[in-house]
């Protein structure tokens, strides 16, 4: 396994909520994560961009929680393997818990990979939201359906100028 930050450090927004730092994953958690999206791949309903992705998401205890991507002929409808999997872990009641995602996507027609992919702007935004639910920085993991190499991103760095709970005026709301 190869983690590399794919991107520099972004400074703390000042109008942000202070977040605590996740806790830092071993790399045979980090394995396990990564492992456990591209199983969830093989669930991925994608007849129409024949692209799977799978997400893992690991929570505080050490418990993982995957999601596939499910489109729709009404591709507005669609749903990312991300969204899936927090969704899952918040019908559990655990989003509080969330410590680390892992994803990986590829085209279902080519089997050896297409490099690394990294979440959508949707998935990203909804990321943001887990991450105040959670009240920690949240480690996002992207790796590719085949091979070693794992990027290492925080929502902070995909997702700069968030929008977010304190943008309407509230604080972020943990379910209890």
């Amino acid at each position: 396994m190869t983690v590399t930050p794919a991107l520099p450090d972004c400074p703390a927004l000042a109008d942000g909520p202070a977040l605590a730092d996740g806790p830092a994953l071993a790399d045979s958690d980090v394995d396990e994560l990564v492992a456990a999206a591209r199983g969830a791949m093989t669930h991925a309903h994608a007849p129409y961009s024949r692209f799977a992705v799978g997400a893992a998401v690991r929570l505080t205890d050490g418990t993982v929680v995957t999601g596939s991507n499910f489109e729709n002929a009404s591709y507005g409808l669609s749903l990312c393997a991300e969204t899936v999997a927090l969704a899952s872990v918040n019908a559990l009641g655990r989003l509080r818990d969330v410590a680390a995602i892992a994803l990986c996507g590829g085209a279902m027609d080519a089997p050896d990979g297409t490099g690394i992919v990294t979440p959508c702007g949707r998935c990203r935004q909804v990321m943001n939201e887990a991450e105040q639910m959670a009240g920690r920085t949240l480690a996002i993991y992207c790796a590719a359906p085949v091979g070693a190499a794992i990027e290492h991103h925080r929502v902070a760095d995909l997702l700069p100028h968030a929008f977010g709970p304190a943008n309407l005026g509230i604080a972020p709301v943990k379910d209890d």
